[in-house]
């Protein structure tokens, strides 16, 4: 195989994976616009997007030859057209069906994706296929009386009853510049029926010294047969439509327009008796001019523009619009980007140091141009990774419907704050953790109908969720009106599972907690939606492996509300350095409030992990970080108090020296290091030493505890009294 093969078929793969790629955005359309039909079936913008997506996945699959793909979409898009005609009404059942074939078309996509073909799929595209057809059929009148008092499909785009279609083709020279591939149109109309005839026409080929290769110079006169509609044929060259001169002739075609087809291709003795013997005469008078009895040429009705299927929105004009502004960029590569940036946002901070350290004016000028420009690349670098969740929040309409009907329950589903953007790995792992959640609420949350009038509420029961930005963070909140936590329920189970002590008295917060308990579930039956006891332990796993936090807020009889903090992003922060001992600590600047000097209250008690301090009449509780992580040694005579926030709580962090703003580049700690609490990660500093990222959350968590705990050291193990091997000098 040669070098040019080996190209072509790298550059034709990289075109299948863009194809697949805008295929799911399309089925996530197409399922978006199923839903809001549901709802509201007059709103018929969402059933012509609802085509439109499944019209340019048909388009696409025939593109790269994907067979199961486009005999399978063609079904549901004859359906969705039947509705758009107003064949056929809007019904529960037509929508669930519309819904299934969303999930075929995904199966055959991913056996597009793996190569591997299932039977099983086959066998259930093929069944969903023909209950789609069976409802598309069951809207034609099977009188046939009424069949030919109908118009004829020129006109209306109806199935003719006999004959062949003609289409003379041929492509404009700017065909292939613009991406088209003739062929593919040609072999995806065979798929549709059958080409009983094809006529290549070479007339336009130049000599060869005239001859630009990138131009198409192709034409086809074909004679075509199928049960399908004039729109079908329509259908099948929308993409190409501004791209080429189409004319279409229907079985029932009159003289007239036969005559003019063959008066504008039969420019020569050779394409006068092509098209003689591919569009003989017909027996249909010509209409008869009203002065002289002259035969009156019509114009050929061709595919333009305004022909087109209402809502169709041709690709031909994508490209020249605000598609076109767009690229598709692979994750790992940007993920490489990052990393390479982090490299030089650190390389930037020993720059810093060495220009400090040589006291050269023009060396420190410089640096500090280059870490500007750093930190500018670095922005526009995560900023390439933040994406905004509402596409997340869009999937759960699916499942809200789909279990909800599943639990005989009426619920609405409330999605705010859809724009807050976090980094694109936080939005992939956090999915999960969501569907489960909606889930949970929807199964244990609500009440059914029947139990919501009984306790005075509506009927419908509504689930929310809601992103917002706040202190440096991302928070999104699942939210439910239905009947709360059971704490009594839950405490028996606990006791039952030995989670705590018979004798113990929780607090309803500890009580709410108990719930993300390995293993934990309150159901008295297993269902495929819960009961196994896996669930909310492993979504505070995935919470708590992004460095994020999770709160339970639940009202008996009124809701609950889970909330999740996350950090803005899983890379680079803006951060705050500080010392204790030889250790640095760093923070990020986001939840940084002030700082302060050490309050009296705080140096006259040097031997307290934690206690509280009077901040100009606030009363706020600190963490001595030399005591909570173990460091040996005697404290400096002068230390620093740095108030930082986090979830509309304020906390003071006592440490030995402030060394300023620093640029952080977050690096995981290692799998030994995983069980302590309070660090959120590592990095390196400009001087080649490694700082330690401070976990605010869960430093807070921990002084929110009784003071008699947190002296108690031996009970934490953030606040062990014993010298910490990372935190230890070196």
């Amino acid at each position: 195989m040669s070098a040019r093969d080996n190209d072509d078929d790298e550059i034709i793969a990289a075109a299948r994976e863009g194809f697949l790629e805008e295929a799911q955005d399309n089925l996530r359309q197409f399922e978006a616009a199923l839903l809001v039909m549901e709802t509201n079936p007059e709103d018929a913008e969402n059933l012509n997007a609802a085509f439109r997506a499944a019209h340019t996945i048909k388009g696409g699959a025939g593109l790269f030859g994907c067979t199961a793909v486009v005999a399978f979409t063609h079904e549901a898009e004859t359906l969705l057209e039947a509705l758009r005609s107003g064949q056929h009404p809007l019904t529960e059942r037509t929508v669930a069906l519309l819904l299934q074939s969303r999930d075929m078309i995904g199966k055959l996509l991913d056996e597009v994706h793996t190569g591997q073909n299932d039977p099983v799929v086959a066998t259930d595209a093929a069944d969903l296929g023909a209950q789609l057809r069976a409802i598309t059929k069951g809207t034609a009148p099977d009188n046939p009386t009424e069949k030919s008092q109908t118009p004829s499909p020129a006109t209306t785009g109806s199935v003719a009853e006999d004959g062949s279609w003609h289409i003379s083709l041929r492509f404009g020279q700017d065909a292939l510049r613009n991406g088209l591939d003739p062929l593919s149109f040609i072999r995806y109309l065979g798929k549709v029926g059958q080409v009983r005839e094809l006529v290549s026409i070479c007339e336009g080929v130049p000599e060869l010294m005239a001859l630009d290769a990138e131009a198409c110079y192709l034409g086809f006169e074909i004679t075509f047969h199928g049960d399908v509609t004039r729109a079908d044929l329509d259908q099948v060259f929308e993409f190409v439509v501004e791209d080429c001169d189409i004319q279409i002739l229907a079985p029932d075609a009159s003289v007239e327009e036969c005559a003019a087809l063959r008066a504008k291709r039969g420019t020569s003795d050779a394409m006068r008796a092509l098209m003689d013997r591919m569009v003989p005469e017909r027996v249909v008078e010509f209409k008869a001019h009203e002065a002289g009895g002259d035969p009156v040429p019509v114009e050929l009705e061709e595919i333009s523009p305004e022909r087109r299927s209402p809502g169709i929105e041709r690709r031909a004009g994508a490209r020249r619009g605000d598609d076109a502004k767009f690229i598709r960029v692979r994750a790992d590569k940007l993920d490489q980007l990052v990393d390479l940036i982090g490299e030089l946002v650190i390389a930037s901070s020993g720059a810093k140091l060495i220009a400090q350290r040589e006291e050269s004016p023009d060396f420190m000028e410089i640096a500090m141009r280059i870490g500007d420009l750093v930190e500018g690349a670095r922005d526009g670098a995560l900023g390439l990774r933040m994406v905004p969740i509402g596409e997340t929040f869009g999937r759960f309409q699916r499942v809200v419907r789909d279990v909800s009907k599943s639990l005989g329950k009426e619920v609405d589903l409330e999605l705010t704050g859809g724009d807050t953007e976090l980094d694109k790995a936080m939005v992939e792992t956090i999915a999960d953790p969501l569907t489960h959640l909606v889930r949970n609420a929807l199964d244990h949350g609500l009440e059914t109908t029947e139990g919501r009038i009984a306790a005075g509420k509506p009927p419908r029961g509504r689930i929310a969720l809601n992103a917002y930005h706040e202190g440096g963070q991302i928070v999104i909140e699942v939210s439910d009106d239905g009947r709360g936590v059971n704490r009594e329920k839950v405490l028996a189970k606990a006791k039952e599972k030995g989670l705590v002590p018979a004798d113990a008295q929780p607090s309803d917060a500890e009580i709410d907690q108990l719930i993300c308990a390995p293993g934990f579930s309150t159901a008295d039956f297993v269902t495929d939606i819960s009961g196994r006891g896996v669930g909310m332990d492993v979504v505070k796993r995935n919470v708590d492996s992004l460095r994020g936090t999770m709160q339970i807020v639940s009202s008996p009889g009124v809701g609950t509300t889970i909330q999740i903090r996350l950090p803005l992003t899983l890379a680079i922060i803006d951060g705050f350095l500080t010392q204790v001992g030889q250790i640095h600590y760093v923070l990020p600047l986001d939840v940084m409030v002030e700082c302060i000097e050490t309050p009296a209250a705080c140096r006259a008690s040097r031997t307290d992990v934690s206690g509280v301090f009077d901040l100009r009449g606030e009363v706020l509780p600190y963490v001595d970080i030399r005591r909570a992580f173990g460091h040996v040694g005697e404290a400096p005579a002068r230390q620093s108090m740095v108030v930082v926030r986090s979830n509309r709580t304020k906390v003071g962090l006592l440490v030995d020296r402030l060394l300023g703003e620093h640029q952080t580049v977050i690096k995981p700690l290692g799998a030994v290091f995983k069980h302590l609490q309070g660090i959120a990660g590592s990095t390196i500093l400009g001087s080649g030493e490694v700082g330690l990222i401070l976990e605010v959350p869960t430093l807070l968590q921990t002084i929110a505890r009784p003071t008699s705990q947190l002296q108690n050291a031996t009970k934490h193990p953030v606040l062990s009294a014993q010298p910490n091997p990372i935190a230890t000098p070196h």
